[in-house]
């Protein structure tokens, strides 16, 4: 039996943007018109914990809202004929509800909430549904601190890049779809592939990708440019 070749798409806030959904990362410093560190930093958490978690809550209700697009599905539908991984930047979970099984995400995840003692100590981690997605004012996690968005602030480490970096270590395919590449470290994640290995950037905007590797470039938005890409294949 063949074994499957291993692609590894990194992807940004331009995977989304087709299901209406916004992840902050604008030149503007603002997500939904709030100044980023007012709502995504540990500072602005320390300020006014009962306004981040509002402020997150209803990002939670706008992602239960949205829905994946053909781009998260034709990503899902790889997976029958490839080893496929998913590192996103995105805090939505629009690539599980699109069928993918092997996410890796490098900024926390909208949809669950943890302790503010330890974000990343797994006991206290809970996900949300979408009929209970609401954190109200003043709620504690079992290990009695307040609970808090399940996302890695700006200044706070990015525990899962390491795990991304080995990924794309052994990656046969390399495939960057709606991201700038100017958000470290995952930009730094293009370092990590194997001399040879074809990288695609799938992006309708031009993109600095600084790669001393060749990267053939797919200017269209995620899901046509997911489409190309199976093409070239």
């Amino acid at each position: 039996m063949n074994k499957k070749r291993r692609i590894v798409f990194l992807t940004g806030a331009g995977m989304s943007v087709e299901s209406g959904f916004k992840t902050f990362r604008g030149q503007d410093g603002l997500w939904e018109n709030e100044p980023v560190e007012r709502i995504a930093t540990h500072e602005g958490w320390l300020a006014d914990p009962d306004f981040v978690n509002q402020f997150y809550n209803n990002m939670r209700r706008k992602l239960y809202q949205a829905q994946p697009n053909e781009g998260h599905r034709l990503i899902a539908e790889m997976e029958s004929d490839y080893d496929v991984t998913v590192v996103t930047q995105n805090v939505d979970n629009l690539h599980e509800r699109a069928g993918s099984s092997h996410i890796i995400h490098l900024h926390g995840e909208l949809a669950k909430v943890c302790s503010s003692r330890d974000q990343f100590d797994e006991r206290y981690v809970r996900e949300l549904p979408e009929d209970d997605c609401i954190v109200p004012p003043g709620a504690k996690s079992a290990d009695g601190s307040l609970e808090r968005p399940y996302i890695v602030f700006f200044g706070e480490a990015v525990p899962n890049i390491n795990i991304a970096a080995e990924a794309v270590r052994q990656a046969d395919v390399f495939v960057i779809v709606g991201t700038s590449l100017n958000v470290y470290p995952a930009a730094g994640l293009l370092q990590f592939v194997p001399p040879g290995r074809p990288i695609y950037l799938i992006d309708p905007n031009p993109v600095n990708t600084c790669a001393s590797q060749h990267v053939e470039v797919i200017a269209k938005g995620a899901s046509e440019g997911i489409k190309e890409l199976i093409e070239r294949l």
